[in-house]
């Protein structure tokens, strides 16, 4: 059983065939899907969920803490299922890709007390952004991201 669906049986929260696929689709270690991804991959193992009730059970997720809601550079929001995890998000600033990435130190601590104006800082959210490697590779004349031919 994965992860997340194991902390949502643990929390007493009603697994119906539509809200365990949603989970299922979810779960995985870099998995960052946007809503009509999961809707998508949903329906390929359930074809009758519908869209509303991806957009509902992501919503209930996310209020219950168990997955978090990402968004950047004003892309569609993305849905990470690692949310008890401390960790950061490496974006490829072409494609859009999210990567989880744990560096060996804490954010906060590269934060100065002189710099902290007497807030009680309690989490740190940063963001590394950079090409992915499909994007970074040199393109041929005509071809769009990772050499595909552009419309």
């Amino acid at each position: 059983m994965s992860d997340l669906l194991e902390r949502l049986r643990g929390r007493g929260w009603r697994l119906t065939a539509q809200r365990r696929v949603v989970a299922e689709v979810l779960d995985g270690d870099h998995t960052h899907l946007t809503a009509d991804e999961v809707h998508a991959r949903a329906a390929r193992r359930l074809p009758e969920i519908s869209r509303a009730t991806v957009y509902n059970t992501l919503r209930e997720l996310v209020a219950l803490s168990e997955v978090a809601e990402v968004a950047t550079d004003g892309r569609a929001k993305r849905y990470d299922p690692n949310a008890h995890r401390p960790h950061q998000h490496l974006v490829c600033s072409g494609c859009g890709t999210i990567r989880d990435v744990h560096p060996a130190r804490d954010p906060l601590a590269d934060l100065p007390p002189a710099e902290r104006y007497g807030f009680a800082v309690a989490v740190a959210e940063v963001t590394y952004r950079g090409l992915c490697p499909d994007c970074a590779r040199p393109r041929r004349t005509g071809t769009g991201p990772g050499g595909a031919p552009r419309a």
